[in-house]
């Protein structure tokens, strides 16, 4: 039960955090509206941050993506017996952290009329910035294998100032490969957001583009089953 206590509240940290930071970026009347994707990427680093902090806390071993999780277990390196556990508490936990982001911010939503104003899924989940399936699909394996092959580097990313070399990935990650696609490398992280906003009576709401949704869900797990296999094998 650790685990998906542990899996639940830093995911749902993250998903506060860094949901919250899309709807100050995005949202009309906001003191961050229009800030820079260095902001962005430097607070969805430390968004993961803490989300890694609360979970190692609470008994897990700070996952917070089925990315990690998922190929983990494949090769050997965590219980299959956990699995469910973790990735129940990694979806319920990020549908949780944007259903707390939507009720903060529901001014900001009412005076954000539509997507020209700013009130777009992509305050939630990730959206490509051209349109290219395949490449689209391709980017998010990319960036993924580059955080799980690091991350499997680092060994008990729970401990000491580990969460913070992890937020520090993030953020280069960002940096470096996310400007294609908005770097979802987690689809609990891009999935149970995308199902808030499209479910709950988000003022203003407009489309949950589920059209997109299977590239942040396979991308990342393509990505992260190579990572580890290469680490495996290596």
């Amino acid at each position: 039960m650790n685990g998906f206590v542990g899996e639940f509240f830093g995911t749902m940290v993250l998903i506060l955090l860094g949901a919250g930071t899309g709807a100050g970026l995005n949202l009309n009347k906001s003191y961050a509206k229009g800030s820079s994707w260095l902001y962005v990427c430097t607070s969805w680093g430390l968004a993961v941050t803490m989300g890694v902090y609360v979970a190692g806390a609470l008994g897990s071993d700070g996952h917070l993506n089925p990315a990690v999780t998922i190929p983990f277990a494949i090769f050997g390196l965590f219980p299959w017996s956990q699995v469910l556990p973790y990735l129940a508490g990694q979806f319920l936990g990020a549908f949780v952290g944007a259903a707390i982001v939507i009720f903060q911010f529901a001014p900001h939503f009412k005076a954000s009329k539509d997507e020209a104003a700013g009130n777009t899924v992509g305050i939630f989940a990730t959206r490509p910035a051209i349109k290219s399936p395949m490449y689209n699909f391709v980017s998010e394996v990319v960036a993924t294998f580059g955080f799980v092959f690091v991350l499997l580097n680092l060994g008990d990313f729970t401990q000491g100032l580990k969460p913070f070399i992890v937020g520090t990935l993030i953020l280069v990650i960002g940096t470096g490969l996310g400007t294609t696609t908005g770097f979802a490398i987690n689809p609990a992280r891009d999935w149970g957001p995308r199902l808030a906003y499209t479910i709950l009576p988000v003022p203003n709401g407009g489309s949950g583009e589920w059209w997109y949704a299977w590239v942040p869900m396979c991308g990342p797990l393509v990505g992260g089953i190579i990572a580890t296999a290469i680490k495996v094998a290596v």
